[in-house]
């Protein structure tokens, strides 16, 4: 697996930064963008809790962990795997073809196809409020707690990366279905950024058990915080965050090999 996937995803990684590392003042300034960009969503939480003390049981410390770990997670995701997105564009030009015939795995080219560092400032709010909010939240750390973090942000990033590349496989079907993704990854961000308290249960028992994203944030920050679950759902579910990961992992790898069987060539 590193000879055959690691090596040639960090080698064309390592190429397209070079590429981009040309342009440095272009690329700092796009950094800076995304950054700001991303910082909104973050003042955005400031400025609600400047009206109220708690959203959905959670405190500004609890909510801001509650941001990092789904910011965190998912543009990591975007940053590693984000490009596949683009599968429906390659497929329409041709060039996905040229891609099956290449020597090193489709997928890692998709992936690596266009990397900007830039994706980088977009990952920086979510780590800072992630840092403030574990700072300030009294969460009591030990060593295993610790562990767990990192095991838990792990969970998280490999679920965002299956849900990104299960929408991208829609494209092998509907090759417009590129919007239909983004209300899933995007979207599935926007909404896993705010405590699940707050929504409606409906939406709570789909992005638990339909659309796992309450995996990425919620349930880790119940776990992290050490406090019961506002909705009442099954305190056990804090602790299947990395088997639920796997699982999705999984799911997302049959729906690529279903997708590559059920490709045919543009004839181009």
């Amino acid at each position: 697996m590193v000879d055959r996937v690691l090596v040639p995803y960090a080698l064309l990684v390592w190429a397209w930064c070079r590429a981009a590392a040309q342009y440095p003042v272009s690329l700092m300034l796009l950094t800076l963008a995304l950054l700001g960009a991303i910082g909104s969503e973050l003042v955005a939480l400031l400025f609600v809790f400047g009206h109220t003390e708690a959203l959905g049981g959670f405190t500004l410390a609890e909510a801001l962990l509650v941001y990092g770990l789904a910011v965190t997670s998912f543009r990591t995701a975007d940053l590693l795997l984000g490009n596949i997105e683009r599968l429906g564009e390659h497929i329409r030009d041709g060039s996905f073809d040229v891609m099956l015939v290449r020597p090193v795995a489709p997928l890692v080219q998709l992936a690596t196809d266009g990397f900007s560092p830039r994706r980088v400032g977009a990952v920086v709010p979510g780590v800072v409020a992630l840092a403030v909010g574990l700072a300030s939240a009294g969460v009591a750390w030990t060593a295993g707690r610790v562990a767990v973090l990192a095991v838990l942000l792990a969970s998280g990033t490999a679920l965002c990366c299956a849900v990104w590349l299960a929408g991208a496989c829609l494209q092998f079907f509907v090759a417009e279905a590129r919007q239909l993704a983004h209300s899933v990854t995007y979207g599935g961000q926007a909404l896993t950024e705010y405590p699940l308290s707050i929504y409606p249960r409906a939406v709570v028992r789909a992005v638990t058990f339909v659309v796992p994203l309450a995996f990425v944030s919620y349930q880790p920050a119940l776990y992290l915080l050490d406090r019961p679950d506002p909705l009442g759902l099954w305190p056990g579910l804090r602790y299947l965050c990395p088997a639920v990961a796997v699982l999705g992992c999984v799911l997302a790898a049959l729906a690529w090999r279903a997708g590559l069987r059920h490709y045919r060539s543009t004839g181009s």
